[in-house]
């Protein structure tokens, strides 16, 4: 299983074209869901984001395959819809989430974190793989107003289609990338965890 995922994740251009060629356009409304699933459900961090959004530019530019316009419309709605619901799953079933990195202390420290940062938060979760997929759900438990919650929501999806999808349309036909899309791949991950893992440390120190 992990082993797929990884493969899933540095590979995700090669499993996007075998999807174009088995389900045509269907694949728009699979695209949907993944993005809506990875950002809306607290149990799916493991689904491909930043990978996903990049390989769908890159194919949309250059072998036109699937309308930039649609994917971008497309994610930015399912980014949007699945933090909401994200939030609203927090702030519902708060009590009774115990995971390891969701429980009533991580909620507390999250509360804390939001007074401190506010919204900007969500924004700049939006751009780290599996925090962004627990700090909707957080929010909610935390009942960070909804309203206050949505701005940044909007924002931060925005931001991250805008510069993940637009870095794969507007550099994927370009000849390194494609030679070193696999590496390219791992270098977004990378640099999108950096900040917790420099969070991290410094907590530990």
């Amino acid at each position: 299983m992990i082993q797929f995922m990884i493969e899933l994740l540095t590979h995700t251009d090669q499993y996007l074209q075998t999807l174009i060629a088995s389900c045509g356009n269907w694949t728009y409304l699979i695209l949907f869901l993944i993005v809506f699933c990875e950002t809306g459900l607290v149990v799916t961090p493991f689904l491909p984001g930043d990978s996903l959004l990049f390989a769908a530019g890159a194919i949309s530019s250059v072998t036109g395959a699937l309308d930039p316009v649609v994917l971008f419309i497309l994610f930015f709605v399912a980014a949007v819809a699945g933090d909401s619901l994200n939030y609203e799953i927090g702030r519902t079933f708060r009590k009774r989430f115990n995971f390891p990195f969701v429980n009533e202390k991580r909620i507390q420290e999250t509360e804390r974190f939001f007074d401190r940062h506010g919204g900007k938060t969500i924004v700049i979760a939006r751009f780290m793989p599996v925090i962004r997929t627990f700090a909707p759900f957080v929010a909610g438990a935390a009942k960070l107003r909804y309203r206050y919650f949505l701005t940044y929501n909007l924002v931060g999806a925005f931001l991250w289609v805008c510069i993940v999808f637009g870095l794969g349309y507007f550099c994927g036909n370009m000849p390194w990338v494609q030679q070193n899309f696999n590496w390219l791949i791992w270098a977004i991950i990378l640099v999108s965890i950096l900040p917790a893992v420099i969070a991290f440390l410094r907590k530990k120190s």
